[in-house]
């Protein structure tokens, strides 16, 4: 959908945006030595206020609302991030849920998240959460060396108790619906099966695994004589996961599935970006991760106050990351797998003197993972036949036609089988989906079968009991 605000603005058109990133404070409580924010080449932040002034959250919902309006969305997602966002404290944090709530419900569905290192987490904090329908992201590295390996206290010390603390607040039936997920930035020093397992331990709707971010002028750290050893870190979890029947979506390597509709996440696929940040003055931001590249590379030179959401969306940094393949350098429109990696993350791309018209500098480890997904497909996708050849899927001889990626009934078992049985199949995959906020394109693929074979079902009960053909 192209904008439809008419001659305001240079007459380029822009896509509606519907996620937004808010700044609600700009300092932290943790030393992270990773951080885009605090050890990237922008550091913007130290001249920023600390906290986002009420009348600037005010002026952000405004404006997020207006767009929502003009392009009649029907979500927003807005995410509460920082710094850290709990540094706001409740009086603090419940002022900026309730102004996006007043502001932005009447018109449109919002979906509100946070992320949070966890340190400040309580259960005050979580009745707020819970009762403003907001979904929390933690960070977690994995187990404690993984950790604490990077994030730390300024003094050095550990913080991975008190994540854990925070994570197991969020698993509680009171606090549950708030729990959207893990966080988790790779370091390939790292034991990728004990990461892999610390996560799984706390039990996550979903893991995010992020690339660190690095450049070719930063280029990321690799141990010497090994080509791709982030693919190689991934591709251990990777079977982990396979081989434990995928018992929780990792977005990483559900984006990167063949057939993912929507062409992945921002870090990977063809996508149109669909995300703009607005820092604790006002300023509209492009992606903020751009902080790695150099100072000042995430400015607009716009703001809330004068500029709405369709003039940031024209900004030529947002509009080269909506046009796609177009948007990429050469050697990747030539690349067999561009449609799935997409480039990788677009601060990623960043070099002196050829700017962002560059490949990955992740683009051989992103290449192996590819093949590492492939190699492993997803039962439901390996088995399913081509359509219209009336071939049923392997194990469902003389079973009806189901959806895809539902589960044949299961026999009746024993409650001693029952407890062995391993969570993962399609249906509590299903479950998460839903239950984590907005499902991808799998859950969303799922329900409309469901919901065709649902009407399919009722007008042949409604043929069979009128007569009418």
């Amino acid at each position: 959908m192209t904008c439809r605000c008419g001659a305001a603005g240079p007459a380029a058109p822009c896509r509606p945006i519907s996620q937004y990133v808010l700044k609600v404070h700009s300092r932290c409580d943790l030393s992270c030595d990773h951080c885009y924010v605090y050890q990237g080449a922008d550091q913007t932040w130290q001249t920023r206020p600390i906290r986002m002034a009420a009348s600037t959250v005010r002026a952000a919902a405004d404006r997020i609302a207006e767009h929502a309006r003009a392009h009649a969305l029907p979500v927003v997602h807005v995410v509460l991030h920082g710094g850290e966002p709990l540094l706001l404290g409740p009086a603090g944090l419940r002022e900026v849920l309730a102004e996006l709530r007043a502001a932005l419900t009447p018109g449109v569905v919002l979906d509100l998240r946070m992320q949070t290192n966890g340190v400040l987490l309580d259960e005050e904090l979580c009745r707020l959460l819970v009762a403003y329908d907001v979904k929390v992201g933690v960070s977690l590295d994995g187990d404690r060396a993984a950790n604490d390996r990077h994030r730390v206290f300024a003094h050095g010390g550990s913080s991975h108790s008190r994540a854990r603390r925070a994570l197991a607040l969020l698993r509680r039936p009171e606090f549950r619906s708030s729990y959207a997920g893990i966080l988790c930035t790779v370091d390939v020093r790292n034991d990728p099966d004990e990461v892999y397992s610390a996560l799984l331990a706390e039990a996550p709707p979903r893991i995010d695994l992020l690339l660190p971010h690095a450049t070719w002028d930063r280029p990321p750290w690799r141990p010497p004589g090994v080509a791709t050893p982030y693919a190689d870190w991934l591709g251990r979890i990777h079977q982990r996961w396979v081989d434990d029947g995928r018992p929780v979506p990792i977005r990483l390597f559900d984006a990167l599935t063949p057939g993912q509709a929507g062409g992945g996440t921002e870090a990977v696929g063809l996508a149109p970006a669909d995300l703009l940040v607005v820092e604790t003055d006002g300023s509209w931001e492009q992606v903020d991760s751009l902080k790695v590249a150099f100072h000042g590379a995430p400015d607009t030179g716009l703001d809330v106050f004068s500029h709405p959401v369709d003039d940031a969306a024209r900004h030529p940094g947002v509009a080269i990351r909506q046009v796609g393949l177009a948007g990429l350098c050469a050697e990747c429109r030539a690349c067999p797998v561009v449609s799935r990696c997409g480039g990788g993350l677009y601060p990623h791309r960043w070099r002196t003197g050829t700017g962002f018209d560059n490949p990955s500098v992740y683009c051989a480890d992103l290449l192996a993972l590819i093949a590492t997904v492939d190699s492993r497909p997803r039962p439901d996708r390996a088995v399913a036949p081509e359509p219209g050849s009336g071939a049923a899927p392997a194990g469902a001889a003389g079973q009806p036609p189901r959806g895809p990626g539902i589960p044949a009934p299961r026999a009746a078992e024993s409650a001693e089988s029952a407890k062995d049985r391993p969570v993962s199949s399609a249906t509590d995959r299903l479950v998460t989906e839903i239950a984590g906020g907005h499902g991808d394109s799998w859950a969303l693929g799922v329900l409309a079968q469901t919901q065709l074979s649902i009407t399919r079902a009722l007008l042949a009960t409604w043929r069979d009991t009128t007569g009418d053909s």
